[in-house]
């Protein structure tokens, strides 16, 4: 039996209208099983990170240990003027920024030169093995990796400062030396985690479509080429999203790779915000001033995404959010 047109109609007349909200809440109870597998991140986050920001209300006063937060007394912006007035804070800000830039500039490229010379082993086992052997350094901790260096560039049986005195040269102290410890800092950075940094790469590089290959091969094109032409503007957008991103975490200098490898001599080349908030706040316990230098930090670093995510969105097209 036919619905005519104007039974429609009238049942859609008589229907109750689907709200957005009811449509909503019917999609969560058909899937509450999923959502009930966020609750304990949702927890997590809750208490490790959005609980412990009450914290910040610190760099707002004198903070005493013993009168907690409700005690001490309330400064206002004095931290921030003391943090502006602070010498010793300026020249950790310079080291932040020029140990972030040299990492910046001398190790991002090394896990796109990787991932490009890796796309061209053909024997599978050997590349393999090659994976293997340049992602492992990543699973170490910078503990082990610290007493790992300490003893290679150590002065005396040291093997880098054997080889130098094999050549004539005297030994070089290069944890204990300005002018060589943010060079220590940056290659140890570069040896645990350019390979690593190199998985995004090489998963960009999957995704390029092989019939472009093909028909390189077939006008001619050799493998220098190839990846010249083709594999090195493919994985362009990638490159990009990741430098931006990078940007955004440039107060962020590797905090715990120079705690375990500075020391009072070379703060002046070596001490940045990280472990600059860890002397003050756990080292003297100026926990109100430590605690401004971080809201600092992160206030900062957040900007930074910011920009970077607006960047992002004009230069490839994406947002990083």
């Amino acid at each position: 039996m036919r619905t005519t047109r104007a039974e429609i109609e009238l049942q859609t007349a008589h229907a109750k209208p689907i709200t957005k909200g009811s449509g909503r809440l019917k999609l969560i109870l058909s899937n509450y099983d999923m959502y009930l597998l966020l609750v304990p991140g949702l927890i997590f986050l809750l208490l490790f990170k959005y609980a412990p920001m009450y914290g910040i209300v610190i760099a707002f006063q004198d903070f005493n240990i013993f009168d907690g937060f409700t005690g001490s007394k309330w400064v206002g912006l004095d931290q921030f003027e003391k943090l502006i007035h602070s010498e010793e804070f300026y020249q950790v800000f310079i080291n932040t920024l020029l140990i972030s830039l040299y990492k910046i500039v001398l190790l991002f490229p090394i896990p796109i030169i990787i991932a490009l010379f890796l796309n061209e082993v053909r024997k599978v086992f050997f590349k393999k093995t090659i994976q293997t052997i340049i992602f492992l350094p990543h699973f170490l901790s910078w503990v082990i990796i610290s007493g790992l260096f300490i003893n290679i560039l150590s002065p005396t049986g040291g093997l880098v400062n054997n080889v130098i005195q094999w050549f004539g040269g005297e030994p070089i102290s290069f944890f204990l030396d300005n002018q060589f410890f943010r060079s220590v800092v940056v290659f140890t950075a570069g040896w645990k985690e350019s390979g690593w940094n190199a998985i995004i790469f090489i998963a960009a590089i999957a995704g390029i479509e092989q019939e472009q290959y093909e028909a390189a091969s077939i006008d001619g094109a050799g493998r220098i080429r190839q990846m010249l032409y083709i594999t090195l503007p493919g994985i362009v957008p990638t490159i990009i999203l990741i430098l931006i991103l990078r940007l955004g975490y440039l107060l962020e200098a590797g905090t715990e790779q120079i705690l375990t490898m500075y020391n009072s001599v070379v703060y002046s080349s070596g001490d940045v915000i990280g472990t600059f908030v860890y002397r003050q706040g756990l080292g003297q316990q100026d926990y109100s001033f430590s605690t401004a230098v971080g809201l600092f930090n992160s206030v900062v670093g957040f900007i930074l995404i910011v920009a970077g995510n607006e960047l992002s969105k004009k230069l490839i097209k994406r947002s990083i959010w």
